[in-house]
């Protein structure tokens, strides 16, 4: 039977509007961003600024599974028997023309058992000046303590970050990672904590960082969640992120929208590194589709 829903206020349905929109213009972009992926551009010689874009991900615990537009990561894991698509678009507006780009993401995620999820993921970099670049991505993540309202979850993940167009032939290996995910629910749901600690192995430079991010979640209404969130590692950089998820249809269908950027001594330190997470700040569009079941 289908269910019964207050009518929705005067500001309610013009929010619903503007959400539309939104979704419509975002999925022009995402569209043209899917072309462009697969459009055949030759491989060629990455450089720093990608990575930099990939070490954004892991800096926090390689969290290729927040629920966007999170960077940290929940001690959650896809619905068993089941898959969910995370894809994103990250605007980089960094002052220098150099370090501005545009990225494409996209983290189709299973969980065929119950409790040990698969990602494989992908990325397309496109700077503003220089050739465009693609990296890839594979994380496994399970659970020692499922999440309840009023209790705690803990989790563990790893994967590795593949960087073809800079490690051709055979042996493409990347960066490594491990991080442990904790979330604390409310008793009534309204607000969820969450808190990575992990480690980074950089096997470019061969040197190994420990890796943090803490983040909060609170339910604005049925529709709507907020998200804000700090996260790093013991390079120095440090970083804040606001955003918000808007779902479309629940449980199936949402769009989000974050900014961030460096904060601290790290941002005055970072002003000479041609990085897109340097100085500069960021803004990013996402779409998640999360079935309930597929299997």
């Amino acid at each position: 039977m289908r269910a019964k829903y207050p009518k929705a206020s005067f500001h309610e349905r013009t929010l619903d509007k503007l959400t539309q929109v939104l979704v419509i213009l975002f999925l022009i972009r995402f569209t043209r961003q899917i072309i462009a992926f697969y459009d055949g551009y030759s491989l060629t010689p990455m450089k720093d600024i990608y990575i930099g874009s990939l070490l954004l991900l892991i800096w926090s615990g390689g969290s290729a599974q927040a629920a966007r537009p999170f960077v940290t990561d929940d001690a959650r894991l896809t619905t068993a028997g089941s898959c969910q698509l995370e894809s994103w678009t990250r605007l980089n507006r960094a002052s220098k023309p150099s370090a501005r780009s545009e990225e494409f993401w996209a983290f189709p995620a299973c969980n065929p058992s119950g409790n040990f999820e698969v990602t494989l993921g992908a990325a397309l970099g496109r700077p503003l000046e220089g050739p465009q670049s693609k990296d890839y991505v594979v994380q496994a993540k399970t659970l020692f303590r499922t999440l309840s309202p009023g209790n705690w979850a803990l989790g563990l993940a790893a994967g590795k970050v593949f960087h073809p167009e800079i490690n051709p032939g055979p042996n493409q290996f990347g960066n490594s990672y491990f991080y442990l995910p904790w979330s604390y629910a409310s008793e009534d749901e309204r607000w969820v904590i969450h808190v990575n600690l992990g480690g980074l192995r950089d096997q470019a430079s061969k040197n190994n960082r420990l890796t943090w991010g803490s983040g909060v979640e609170w339910k604005i209404n049925e529709r709507w969640l907020g998200i804000s969130e700090l996260f790093g590692d013991t390079s120095g950089g440090r970083y804040w992120q606001l955003g918000l998820r808007y779902s479309i249809i629940p449980d199936l269908v949402q769009v989000d929208t974050s900014l961030g950027r460096p904060f601290g001594a790290a941002a005055a330190d970072l002003q000479s590194v041609s990085l897109p997470y340097g100085p500069a700040r960021w803004v990013s569009f996402g779409l998640r589709f999360t079935p309930a079941s597929i299997f």
